[in-house]
């Protein structure tokens, strides 16, 4: 296992997932662009957010390890559901991706993103608490605290780090 995972973010429940997961590597968080909106509407948008931060990660500095987290939403028929994907890419540019826990959003949410056009806005305040995003999440929320956010990442993360290993360590 490479020694140095660099995370593309600084949100607390992002770098707290990927410390879970990669316990006996450096982890180290860059503040780096997802390159697609700040509300990404879709799988392939969530996804590509979490490529685009994992590849600048890995190309920040060499022999790392360059993780990409991203939050979304997504439409199932008429229904927007909460959305999460994650990207790792080693540094040789192998590219490996998950996605997560997926719930029904209510309708008042819908609504309201859809006139703000931030998830973190709306639960902010529909919570009426100042960054839930950073904290529990909409998925702490909408499940009681059963999943966190950083649950929900650390979940993400660890299919990351088994694909990882598979591809590298089992199959040569």
């Amino acid at each position: 296992m490479q020694k140095t995972v660099i995370i593309g973010s600084k949100n607390p429940t992002k770098v707290q997932a990927v410390r879970n997961i990669f316990q006996t590597s450096e982890v180290n968080s860059l503040d780096v662009p997802s390159n697609v909106s700040i509300q990404p509407f879709s799988d392939e948008e969530t996804r590509m957010g979490a490529v685009n931060r994992a590849k600048a990660c890995a190309a920040s500095s060499s022999g790392t390890i360059g993780i990409g987290l991203e939050g979304g939403v997504m439409y199932v028929d008429e229904t927007l559901f909460l959305c999460n994907w994650g990207a790792l890419v080693t540094g040789d540019g192998k590219l490996y991706t998950a996605s997560g826990a997926r719930i029904a959003l209510p309708k008042e949410i819908e609504e309201e993103l859809k006139i703000t056009g931030e998830l973190s806005t709306v639960m902010d305040a529909y919570t009426k608490k100042e960054n839930v995003r950073s904290h529990e999440g909409a998925i702490g929320i909408f499940t009681n605290n059963c999943i966190t956010r950083e649950d929900m990442f650390t979940h993400v993360v660890q299919l990351l780090k088994g694909q990882y290993e598979f591809a590298n360590f089992n199959h040569k």
